[in-house]
């Protein structure tokens, strides 16, 4: 199978249990797609059985996995996303400027994948005066998996163009969009149904 847009899969544990997947047959279900990146999500388990799970995704594949907002997990995996109100509060508990923060977090983890959320404008250019290898863009639709206040929709495109890096759409993406000026589709319920 072809697809145009590298896909950016989200595996959310809370997703693997709805669904009844384990995580060997999520990595199969991946086997299709042209897969750039596995964001781990994990808001339920010890962090004990979340490194578990990081260990065992990075034995069976040799895709980059990224954490989602869990500094303590790095130095198990390939990279860390954060959400905004990530960055808002270890910028307090690090007592540094965002600015400041991202560098910390590269030059302590050196060769990691660092990656934000951005929902505006004003964000996409606070985020290009970071450090960052990546960043996510949305929510791109209405998703029935999160709260969403904010759609960039048909402003996706333009928003990727102000970016100075790769750019992640998020929320509601199908694995077939193609929105010009975007690296990756971010998916997540979507692998589980496709």
């Amino acid at each position: 199978m072809s697809h145009s847009k590298q896909i950016y899969a989200l595996c959310d544990f809370e997703l693997l249990q709805k669904y009844n997947f384990t995580l060997e047959k999520y990595l199969n279900k991946l086997k299709n797609y042209n897969i750039a990146f596995i964001q781990y999500r994990d808001k339920i388990n010890s962090l004990e059985l979340q490194t578990q799970n990081i260990k065992f995704l990075k034995e069976h594949c040799d895709i980059p996995i990224i954490i989602n907002d869990n500094v303590e997990l790095l130095k198990v995996a390939d990279g860390l996303h954060l959400g905004q109100e990530d960055l808002e509060s270890l910028s307090l508990k690090y007592k540094l400027p965002k600015n400041n923060l991202i560098k910390f977090l590269k030059k302590t983890n050196p060769n990691k994948i660092l990656g934000l959320s951005t929902h505006n404008e004003k964000e996409i250019l606070e985020a290009n005066t970071f450090e960052l290898d990546y960043i996510g863009l949305g929510a791109y639709r209405n998703t029935n998996t999160k709260d969403v206040s904010s759609i960039v929709g048909e402003n996706a495109s333009y928003l990727a163009k102000i970016s100075k890096c790769p750019v992640g759409l998020i929320g509601g993406v199908k694995i077939t969009d193609d929105v010009d000026n975007i690296a990756y589709n971010v998916i997540g319920s979507a692998l589980f149904e496709a």
